[in-house]
């Protein structure tokens, strides 16, 4: 077995071993896509088909080991926080904020249609957005039923965990 196997085989063992949903890699060439959802497909740009790993090149280093879970945020009233056009927050809106820091996308690839765009509807478990670190992607679901109202950060902007990306108006 090659040393790529081997890292491979360790990643899904941690995998195995962890509470995700989901892992996704891509480094020197490898694309790795883990689910617990045998019905998953990888919606940032492998053409939607059945996810398998793909070893890399003998000679390519070790893959790092990361962390990407599809994050459904805690979805709770900010308060204290202030929309955009500077006034306090309707109750019934609902902030959704980045579960990590990362660089904020709207889209699953450059030039696609955004994920949501306001006015929208969206359940508990669309997803919204994509947080990326390290070439690492996070699926971001909305937690919370209702309509898109507000999109707080603009893409390819960094966040930072806990800071709002979008205000909903629970349904």
């Amino acid at each position: 077995m090659s040393d790529n196997s081997k890292d491979v085989m360790a990643i899904v063992d941690l995998f195995e071993q962890s509470d995700w949903d989901e892992l996704h890699i891509e480094l020197d060439g490898l694309h790795l896509f883990l689910s617990r959802n045998a019905d998953a497909r990888l919606s940032s740009g492998l053409g939607g088909a059945p996810a398998v790993a793909a070893p890399a090149a003998a000679a390519a280093p070790a893959p790092a080991v990361a962390a990407a879970a599809p994050a459904a945020p805690a979805a709770t009233p900010m308060a204290s926080a202030e929309p955009a056009s500077g006034g306090a927050i309707p109750a019934n809106w609902v902030a959704v904020t980045a579960p990590n820091l990362g660089t904020f996308y709207r889209s699953p690839k450059p030039g696609a249609a955004p994920f949501v765009e306001i006015g929208q509807v969206v359940t508990e478990n669309t997803e919204i957005c994509l947080l990326e670190v390290m070439k690492l992607f996070t699926a971001v679901q909305a937690g919370v039923a209702g309509k898109v109202v507000q999109v707080c950060v603009n893409d390819a902007d960094m966040v930072e965990h806990g800071q709002p990306l979008f205000y909903v108006e629970k349904a």
